[in-house]
């Protein structure tokens, strides 16, 4: 019910999300590109990550990532397995894998992917895997495709021994449940780190084990990085299924092709809608795409009027392409820019903007949590 939806709607939604990979990965530059407004050319004075990087990321209204960029270093790895690994690896709601497609020490890259995966799957059994096969730009054009399903296969084949190495410790790991329970100890207790204990990670009875995982391929000189992480932002976002329908109805209403909502800062896309008419779209990539333009346009213009990058640098956009289709962007909620994509004419443009500023009161849920 729409009641039952505006309660879930109070809720701010926090979660754990670790960026890991080795040194020179590309792990902060992609973090910096997507959510600092950085060009691809200005990352290249970033210096490397020292541990952990900490930071709290407020997506629309009501979702904050608490991003965790942790240093590729091989001695902060080491650290990150041992003495902090229930610190790191507990209440992890997302683990982002960089891999580098260019590295020349494969194996120990993979190895140290196990190792991490094993951890993760200890303290956050729930947890959605995403790999990113990195600096693919490096690749020839022709044998990008090959090179990746390659690399898929080998980090599918590694994901499996690392889940392995767990279902083997699980009786050990039981047996560290009972103890845990006993009298002394109590089943929420929590490390000298601030992570549960191994107990209250399994959270009762050990389950068997069943990863959740995508990967992408992406290079920060396309729009590969904005695919990539719309797909993790899109598994975040609470509260989906309400966005889903109210933006359904809403492209009904204005009998648009496709309407895309992105998020303000980022552009990343929140969430789409498409018409019958506008999945013949033979173009698969139009969204990253759209991200991708539109945030080099907001540098444009940021260029030309000296204003700072995370500012807003314009309310509406607006493109029509003769008989073909038109289209506008214009500033939806507080947190939230709607693409309209639909049929050519001047009159229908028109009602359609209307209608869109008619609807912003339905979506104001995005700016925040229903007090």
């Amino acid at each position: 019910s729409s009641r039952a939806a505006q309660a879930q709607l109070k809720k701010v939604k926090k979660q754990k999300v670790l960026l890991m990979g080795k040194s020179g990965s590309g792990k902060s530059s992609m973090r910096s590109i997507i959510f600092s407004n950085y060009l691809a050319r200005d990352t290249r004075r970033l210096g490397a990550t020292i541990d952990i990087d900490l930071s709290h990321v407020k997506f629309l209204g009501n979702l904050t990532l608490n991003l965790w960029d942790c240093g590729g270093q091989e001695a902060f790895m080491e650290n990150y397995l041992s003495q902090q690994r229930a610190h790191v690896f507990s209440n992890v709601g997302v683990l982002i894998y960089v891999f580098d497609i260019e590295s020349r020490d494969v194996e120990r890259d993979l190895a140290t992917y196990v190792n991490i995966i094993s951890a993760l799957v200890q303290y956050s059994r729930e947890a959605k895997v995403f790999v990113l096969i990195h600096k693919m730009d490096l690749i020839q054009p022709a044998a990008r495709e090959a090179v990746f399903d390659q690399r898929v296969a080998v980090v599918r084949r590694k994901t499996a021994e690392a889940v392995a190495i767990v279902r083997k410790q699980k009786p050990e790991l039981q047996q560290q449940q009972l103890q845990l329970q006993s009298p002394q100890y109590s089943i929420s207790q929590h490390t000298p780190y601030g992570g549960a204990s191994p107990a209250a990670s399994f959270g009762g009875a050990i389950p068997d084990i069943d990863l959740d995982m995508q990967l992408f391929a992406t290079s920060i000189w396309d729009q590969s990085l904005y695919k990539a992480w719309a797909s993790i932002i899109h598994d975040l976002v609470p509260n989906l299924s309400v966005i889903e329908t109210q933006l359904a109805s809403l492209g009904v209403a204005i009998d648009a092709d496709e309407i895309l909502l992105f998020e303000r800062t980022s552009f990343l896309v929140v969430s789409k809608w498409t018409s019958r008419e506008g999945e013949r779209n033979p173009y698969g990539d139009r969204f990253e795409r759209m991200s991708n333009i539109l945030k080099s346009w907001k540098h444009t213009c940021s260029k030309f009027t000296g204003t700072p990058r995370n500012a807003e640098q314009f309310s509406e956009f607006e493109y029509k392409m003769g008989t073909t289709f038109s289209m506008f962007v214009t500033k939806f909620t507080t947190n939230t820019y709607v693409l309209v994509c639909m049929p050519p004419g001047e009159a229908r443009i028109n009602s359609a903007k209307l209608n869109v500023a008619a609807a912003r009161p339905w979506f104001k849920f995005l700016d925040g949590p229903v007090v």
